[in-house]
């Protein structure tokens, strides 16, 4: 049975998620140092990197340029985020034919409320386990507890007690009435809602595990803190009643780029542009949304970083329209020659992809399929299939 009179909430977090689909296209990985991101001379950064690699200290948003300091020998792999995507959604896949209540938090990371399955929380979260390792091949660690919070930090405890050289694939589960109890031994950091001013607050109030905040009146905490003292004696206790969500409102949809080398050559910068629409056009129509208002995000080699943004007359998911807008954008920005380190372009003001066509509006039928044939080939082989010949590199003279 399922927790009798609670809700059962599994908290998935899949494994070095990127290192693990490297893997799989080449496994002559597994078992190695390596690392996913860009070269160390071009200011690359680490995305994730392998367990063995991790020994050595090497971590997510690194420098490559330090991981290849701690790690000699470390491997470097070239991100392929279409097929990490594509993997991500054969994992959600799996997820919602246990249960329709999934809330996808990121590529690799949701909640499930399994409180209707007649299993046992520890039989169910095995079995999921045991599902995607067998079908997707790809190790996942999982926690399980009565809400949101508590199987969340499960996880992340569970994580850190497995044993090996390889992937945790944990399994922590905490059963009802155990959950301020479990919290207790905890540093106040893993709280939710602890950042490091909170956390280092409550140092200097002598209060440095879970179970110090939660031996605190809540008026004190209330006094001290405001109204999110309040909140943090509720959570230290291990409450929280947020409902696992399956609709995220959707607010924006961005995509940006940080050049290798600092670039001032303008036909790159608007091809750039003219990339970043597509990739954000692309996504706007995967989540049938449209947007009304367009951003452009730019940094200097400084790391000073102005934006602007435009609405337009009426929301769209055309890439032409979107790069129009940030094109018009940019040059109200750019100061020819200056070296740009970033680009970046958002749409916001979403809502549903149909609308109505006036009396007299004809859609282009034959460029809408052809944006269709391109979307279904970029999600079957990845981004960079379908590029424009203008983006290509320039042929080398013989």
């Amino acid at each position: 049975m399922a927790y009798a009179g609670a809700r059962t909430i599994i908290h998935v977090d899949l494994d070095a998620f990127f290192c693990a689909v490297e893997e799989l296209r080449e496994p002559a990985l597994a078992g190695r140092a390596f690392a996913v991101g860009g070269p160390p001379e071009s200011r690359g950064v680490v995305a994730s990197c392998s367990y063995p690699a991790r020994r050595f200290g090497v971590h997510s948003a690194m420098p490559m340029a330090q991981a290849v300091r701690v790690c000699p020998g470390l491997l470097i792999v070239e991100s392929h985020f279409g097929d990490y995507r594509r993997v991500s959604r054969q994992v959600m896949a799996r997820l919602r034919r246990l249960t329709a209540l999934v809330e996808q938090l990121s590529i690799d990371e949701a909640f499930l409320d399994v409180s209707a399955r007649p299993e046992p929380p520890l039989a169910l979260a095995q079995s999921l386990q045991s599902t995607i390792r067998a079908e997707l091949g790809l190790p996942v660690s999982l926690g399980v507890a009565s809400n949101k919070l508590v199987a969340k930090i499960a996880n992340t405890v569970g994580k850190a007690g497995a044993r090996g050289d390889g992937p945790p694939n944990a399994i922590q589960v905490v059963p009802p009435g155990e959950e301020a109890a479990f919290l207790a031994p905890l540093p106040c950091g893993e709280l939710w809602g602890v950042g490091p001013k909170t956390a280092a607050r409550l140092t200097g109030l002598g209060l440095h595990t879970i179970g110090d905040i939660a031996r605190q009146p809540p008026q004190t905490l209330e006094r001290l803190f405001g109204k999110n003292g309040r909140d943090l004696a509720a959570r230290a206790q291990g409450v929280d009643s947020r409902p696992v969500e399956t609709e995220q409102e959707r607010k924006s949809i961005s995509q940006e780029t940080t050049f290798a080398l600092d670039v001032s050559d303008v036909a790159k910068l608007h091809a750039t542009l003219r990339g970043l629409a597509e990739g954000v056009s692309h996504d706007l129509r995967r989540k049938q949304a449209q947007g009304s208002t367009v951003k452009l995000k730019l940094r200097w080699s400084d790391f000073t970083t102005p934006t602007r943004q435009m609405t337009l007359a009426q929301p769209t998911d055309d890439p032409q329209q979107i790069y129009a807008a940030a094109l018009r954008l940019f040059q109200r920005l750019w100061l020819p020659g200056r070296p740009v380190r970033l680009l970046g372009i958002g749409v916001s003001g979403l809502g549903d992809r149909p609308r109505q066509m006036g009396l007299w509006d004809r859609p282009d039928e034959k460029r809408e399929r052809l944006q269709a044939a391109v979307d279904r080939l970029r999600a079957r082989f990845g981004d960079q299939i379908v590029r424009r010949a203008g983006d290509l590199p320039e042929p080398e003279d013989e």
